[in-house]
């Protein structure tokens, strides 16, 4: 009896030892592992053979949390996550089941002038570079956490086009809309989410005018279609600075802020990113 209740007790602590919300995530969010664990080093998890780091957490003594980005395309079923540690010299591991279920997002259609949904050989390669250099950047991790508290909306103003509709250009279906549209008049005042450093500061060719911000360990904020951007590439940034203001640049079909979210190089809902954050004090 007293060997039984000593392998019920250790099981209650490793599941109490390793948090994951939410257990069931819908395609295109992102989920949060907490290990809660005393004097270990170089914890890190794999998930679907993607490594991630573990950080200290922020808020928590003896606690190390990850950001875990499923992709819009990730096939809906159950993975299995797995973290390792050292622990007084010996490699621990842990596992945790992680549901990644459907979005069930909608589609749109939008009608846009046909060069910039066929695009030509020159705007093809300049999109294939501004995709590659900006990759590059969103595949960085910076050690240092930037933020300071809880994360804020770019705006307050109406949802136009809500985060990981199906994208059908000219009847033609093209991708999912990968950020949120907040309604904006041309030169409507834009917010920067949270601390952090500029890393893009430049007119893309979809995006057009376009601040990107980093945030720290992995999370970046991205402002587009800007009329105005009010920092370049190096500049630190405080939370509710005005980076820009709102326009129609690059491929819209009118003036709005398109606002979008990359954690661990993965583009993710950002207003459920944003709510999960704060919700659990990463800060």
């Amino acid at each position: 009896m007293k060997k039984i209740l000593l392998i019920i007790l250790s099981f209650t602590a490793i599941i109490n030892a390793l948090e994951i919300t939410p257990k069931n995530v819908k395609n295109a969010n992102t989920s949060l592992i907490v290990l809660n664990q005393k004097n270990i080093q170089n914890p890190k998890l794999t998930f679907d053979k993607h490594n991630i780091n573990f950080f200290p957490y922020p808020s928590k003594k003896e606690s190390y949390y990850a950001l875990i980005p499923v992709s819009y395309y990730k096939d809906k079923k159950a993975y299995r996550v797995i973290v390792s540690y050292f622990q007084n010299n010996k490699k621990i591991f842990k596992g945790i089941t992680l549901n990644v279920i459907d979005g069930k997002y909608k589609s749109e259609t939008i009608n846009v002038p046909k060069g910039k949904v066929s695009l030509s050989p020159k705007n093809k390669k300049r999109v294939e570079k501004e995709y590659k250099e900006a990759m590059k950047i969103y595949n960085t991790v910076t050690p240092e956490l930037y933020l300071n508290g809880a994360f804020i909306k770019p705006m307050n103003s109406k949802i136009t086009s809500s985060f990981g509709k199906k994208r059908v250009y000219n009847n033609t279906l093209k991708s999912y809309h990968s950020g949120t549209d907040f309604k904006a008049a041309v030169g409507t005042k834009v917010k920067a989410v949270n601390d952090g450093i500029v890393v893009i500061s430049q007119n893309r060719f979809y995006a057009g005018n376009s601040i990107v911000i980093d945030h720290g360990q992995g999370i970046y904020s991205c402002y587009f279609h800007l009329s105005k951007m009010n920092f370049k590439v190096g500049d630190r940034v405080k939370k509710s600075e005005i980076i820009g203001l709102s326009g129609s640049t690059g491929r819209v079909t009118g003036p709005h802020l398109h606002f979008a979210f990359r954690i661990n190089g993965v583009q993710v809902d950002p207003l459920q990113a944003i709510t999960l954050l704060n919700k659990n004090h990463l800060y």
